[in-house]
């Protein structure tokens, strides 16, 4: 054997080893997702609308996850956990806190308060003297690994929010969402007694969260599912939960409404048919996993955004998989005749108009 063939059989050996016996905290579990939906036709067919949109508020921010609009000013928390406010034409900014984690949930309270959903802190509150106050890191016991999304009812009584998973912090998401171990939780921060309760558990990767019209349901988004479901909190059917949209052509982020009759979704990335394909097998996903700490994860980059109807039907498709595209969309708000986007990885915020969107 010469040594060339020695040195090749070496290096087979070495990776087969590496994917086969590498340890990982991953434990895949077994599930059958339904066949992807298509991208080429239908009520998902690709498209460039998102094509046109603009940069607004700062330019080198990293990764402007969540935004809030107030009096002409953008408010998002970026990766270095800074929560910052930027003017529209980005000539201003300014420091609102340092979380010390990752803000990745914004809302702010009747009596003024900021509400924070941090990724490494938990749920925090920040006050108009810029007071930073921890208001829960953990419900019924089990500390939050990945508070995500953060919604408050009209009166100001409750806060909604998700743990993304128990088991798996900030920056392990793509973990979280191969292992589909169903430990994201939504759950209720009572600002009157300080206590937070657990709504639903089980749930694949908690993440977005907002508010149906009064207040009647809460909706949050399974990303590791490829859907939304619903908690209702009012009506004949509170304390219940169902499907308000499912089988997803991407993976669902945050999600938010516009207060009359519109929702918006935002897809971090389209579905990736090698982790459908896989979805039954855990010991080869679980290679997958040891695989992603050498590789680059498999995400194609695509802006991706839906808007959904109050019956959870569709009723915008807004993509652009050109080269320049802003991707990966991580929220998407509209206010007035525009919608906003922020992205955990960008750096910057972008708009595009509503009527566009619309169209």
């Amino acid at each position: 054997m010469s040594k060339a063939l020695k040195c090749v059989l070496l290096i087979i050996i070495a990776i087969g080893a590496f994917l086969l016996l590498m340890p990982t905290k991953v434990r895949p579990v077994a599930w059958t997702p339904s066949p992807a939906p298509s991208l080429s036709s239908g009520v998902y067919a690709e498209n460039q609308r998102l094509k046109g949109v603009e940069r607004v508020g700062a330019a080198n921010i990293d990764g402007p996850e969540a935004l809030l609009l107030e009096n002409d000013t953008l408010i998002t928390g970026l990766h270095d956990g800074r929560l910052i406010r930027t003017s529209l034409d980005g000539n201003t900014t300014k420091l609102l806190a340092q979380t010390g984690g990752r803000p990745l949930g914004l809302a702010r309270h009747p009596n003024g308060l900021l509400v924070i959903a941090d990724g490494v802190k938990g749920l925090l509150s920040l006050d108009a003297q810029g007071r930073l106050v921890p208001l829960a890191t953990e419900a019924d016991g089990v500390p939050f690994g990945f508070t995500d999304d953060v919604a408050i009812d009209k009166p100001g009584h409750f806060a909604y929010f998700s743990d993304a998973s128990s088991r798996f912090g900030y920056g392990h998401d793509g973990d979280a969402i191969i292992e589909h171990g169903g430990d994201g939780r939504l759950l209720r921060y009572d600002f009157q007694t300080g206590k937070t309760t657990m709504l639903l558990d089980k749930l694949e990767f908690a993440n977005g969260v907002t508010m149906g019209p009064d207040d009647a349901y809460v909706l949050v988004n399974e990303t590791g599912a490829y859907r939304i479901s619903r908690y209702w909190l009012s009506g004949p059917k509170a304390g219940t939960h169902d499907l308000f949209i499912d089988n997803l052509p991407g993976l669902p982020d945050n999600l938010s409404f516009n207060g009359h009759d519109r929702f918006w979704v935002a897809l971090y990335a389209p579905r990736n048919a090698l982790l459908d394909a896989t979805a039954t097998r855990p010991f080869v996903r679980k290679m997958i996993v040891r695989a992603m700490t050498v590789l680059p994860k498999p995400v194609e980059k695509r802006g991706f955004a839906l808007g959904l109807d109050l019956e959870g039907k569709v009723i915008a498709n807004l993509q652009d998989d050109s080269k320049d595209n802003y991707s990966p969309i991580t929220t998407v708000r509209e206010y007035g005749e525009w919608l906003y986007f922020g992205s955990l990885k960008a750096r910057n915020m972008v708009r595009l108009p509503l009527s566009k969107a619309l169209q």
